[in-house]
């Protein structure tokens, strides 16, 4: 199967990622929405009609970024010009990431974008990526620390996004450790880099996980005067994909269109012209 890899051009477009999130900040999961906000706020009133594919997540820019903006997200632009195509309408809307899996998993929403296969493996998924992620560890700026592996985090406070898979590894150290919350933090909300950036400055935690691909685009885009977060070494490289419910009937159709249109942008060099407006470059590797 082919690979997608993406990496960062010299210069990237100037815009903002993800907006600011609330700055109460409490131990433990940080939950996004009050008790008594209903999921018809949040779902398009649409959603519902089967030629209407509703995709969900986080903004994780440039993977996917604030829906409505200008640019969504080079992974939101290629799912909707392929379905699109195949005569779907496409909404994209922002949810926190935990949030956005129970929704699809329950047919609320139809796919997320930015997935991993641990994310969701009950998830039906296309063939090819439409995405590529390194997932890194970063550090205050003036933190010397290095990842050498998981033993290398057991004096570390970790600072992780409720419901992402990262890596393996990873995983199994936050799952191994989630009680401990000298070990772990878990955050959520629909835009939780602002916040955890913010807890790394005030020395809250020691360490977050994120995409580097993501922080090097936050870097550049952010209006924040502080240095940006230290990488201290990167754990994995994944592909990320748009994944569909596995309880939409034509789930299986959808990831084959999306397999066939990803292919096919691939090798007339549409994805690379989608990428171009990211700052992005591209190239295909066969295992």
């Amino acid at each position: 199967m082919a690979r997608l890899a993406i990496v960062f051009t010299a210069v990237l477009l100037l815009y903002g990622c993800s907006p600011p999130d609330s700055d109460s900040l409490p131990s433990g999961a940080v939950p996004e929405v009050s008790a008594d906000q209903t999921l018809s706020e949040t779902v398009p009133s649409d959603a519902t009609e089967p030629r209407t594919i509703v995709i969900a997540a986080d903004p994780w820019c440039p993977h996917n970024c604030e829906a409505g903006s200008n640019l969504e997200g080079y992974m939101v632009d290629i799912a909707r010009e392929v379905l699109e195509e195949a005569g779907y309408a496409v909404k994209y809307v922002n949810v926190s990431w935990a949030r956005a899996l129970q929704m699809t998993r329950e047919g609320q929403l139809d796919a997320v974008v930015g997935a991993f296969a641990t994310d969701a493996p009950d998830f039906v998924f296309p063939d090819i990526p439409q995405g590529r992620s390194a997932i890194a560890l970063f550090t205050h700026p003036d933190n010397t620390w290095l990842y050498t592996g998981p033993e290398s985090l057991h004096d570390q406070k970790l600072l992780v996004i409720n419901g992402y898979s990262y890596t393996r590894e990873l995983d199994q150290y936050i799952e191994k450790h989630e009680a401990d919350h000298e070990r772990i933090w878990v955050i959520s909300g629909p835009s939780p880099l602002d916040r955890a950036i913010d807890l790394l400055n005030q020395d809250r935690t020691d360490i977050f996980v994120e995409d580097a691909y993501v922080m090097a685009w936050w870097s550049v885009n952010s209006n924040r005067t502080t240095s940006p977060p230290r990488e201290a070494g990167l754990v994995s490289e994944s592909d990320a994909f748009v994944a569909f419910s596995p309880v939409r009937e034509d789930a299986q159709k959808l990831a084959e269109l999306l397999t066939e249109g990803t292919r096919r942008r691939i090798d007339n060099g549409r994805v690379q012209q989608i990428l171009d407006s990211y700052g992005l470059s591209l190239w295909t590797e066969q295992p």
